[in-house]
């Protein structure tokens, strides 16, 4: 029995039946099997937290216990609850601007990279613009952190539209280039005069400073993720766009004979992802930091990733994982009272994309009986 077009055969096991017939189970690989079962992200998070006690319980704790403290320290306060939407908000720009590309699987991984540009050029604002009003001063950062992400992601869609550059590579590289470019003003013409010889722009000022709830360090920037959630939703379910980004995901040659422009849509999608990613940027210097400083993201341009394939391209899914790994974050802080280093969140982050790949492999396998 030959294995279907796009289908690789693995290995033939005779076996005999209950009626004495032999027969051989065949498996195959089947390409076309792109989507994985809706509960494969839930299997991968409790096989992650299964595979990470091990090693806590090698460390000579219990998996509970720290488990327990992690969970009330992202979400059994008042406190550590809003902390976890603080760090959920670049998380989940980040991980909506990676879906909208994986759309039409186009891998943007520079979302780390387009976060930084978009906070240098907010913060280019604050530095050439210092006396504006706060409705100016927000809505020009807002602006200016969009249009440099976007370029940013511009950058990597022309490389693989006119030239067949993998989008893997620039967007990674570029993500070098844009921290360097960080270091450079920091620690260059930037650089705070009274700021103790510590890299950093000077700090914002009221006005220059996002809106929080309470005294709480939530901000706006919420509803940034929130409304740019409902556009994505409603503009894929209900546009001619929408439709066309689906029908490229789904099957580019049919798109291409459909008239589907598809090299322009991927330099519409990564201008959309980067001016996401660059967002999240506006709101972490604005809504966060207050100045611009070396390390201003700690890798949620690389965990959105995550954020977003665990959500499986879903705006309600996108919402509850980007929660989820700020809780992670936060609750990584939170274990550092009983022994164990912060650093945990991330082996859970690591374990839970280690078992969406493997979920997502194992799916595409076929088991298949020939007499």
């Amino acid at each position: 029995m030959s294995p279907k077009p796009g289908n690789e055969s693995a290995t033939l096991t005779p076996m005999a039946g209950r009626s004495g017939r032999w027969y051989s189970i065949r498996l195959e690989y089947d390409s076309s099997r792109t989507r994985s079962p809706w509960w494969t992200p839930i299997l991968s998070v409790v096989l992650a937290l299964l595979l990470c006690a091990v090693f806590i319980a090698a460390n000579g704790m219990s998996p509970l216990v720290v488990y327990e403290k992690m969970f009330r320290g992202a979400f059994g306060t008042s406190y550590g609850f809003t902390e976890t939407m603080v760090k959920a908000i670049p998380l989940l720009l980040c991980g909506l601007g990676i879906a909208v590309a994986y759309r039409i699987s186009v891998w943007n991984i520079g979302a780390e990279g387009q976060l930084t540009v978009g906070a240098m050029a907010a913060t280019a604002v604050t530095i050439y613009f210092p006396d504006l009003s706060s409705f100016w001063s927000i809505t020009l950062m807002l602006v200016f952190g969009t249009a440099a992400g976007a370029l940013w992601g511009l950058m990597t869609a022309v490389p693989r539209t006119h030239f067949g550059v993998n989008e893997l590579i620039t967007s990674l590289m570029l993500n070098y280039v844009a921290l360097l470019a960080l270091d450079y003003v920091v620690f260059g013409p930037w650089k705070d005069p009274k700021g103790f010889n510590f890299p950093g722009s000077p700090m914002f000022t009221a006005a220059q400073s996002l809106p929080v709830l309470g005294s709480t360090r939530l901000h706006i920037g919420l509803v940034f993720g929130l409304v740019a959630v409902l556009i994505y939703y409603l503009m894929i379910r209900f546009t001619r766009w929408g439709y066309e980004l689906r029908l490229i995901g789904a099957n580019p040659t049919a798109a291409r004979y459909a008239g589907i422009h598809i090299k322009k849509h991927i330099i519409i999608v990564m201008l959309i992802s980067g001016g996401l990613a660059g967002i999240a940027g506006m709101a972490e210097v604005s809504g966060v930091t207050h100045k611009l400083m070396q390390g201003i993201s700690p890798g949620y341009g690389y965990t959105a990733i995550i954020v977003a394939w665990l959500a499986k391209l879903n705006p309600l899914g996108l919402i509850v994982t980007s929660i989820l790994f700020g809780g992670l974050i936060v609750g990584g802080y939170s274990v550092q009272t009983i022994g164990l280093p912060s650093s945990i969140s991330e082996m859970l982050q690591g374990a839970i994309l280690f078992f969406l790949i493997a979920g997502d492999m194992i799916h595409r396998f076929r088991i298949r009986r020939s007499a």
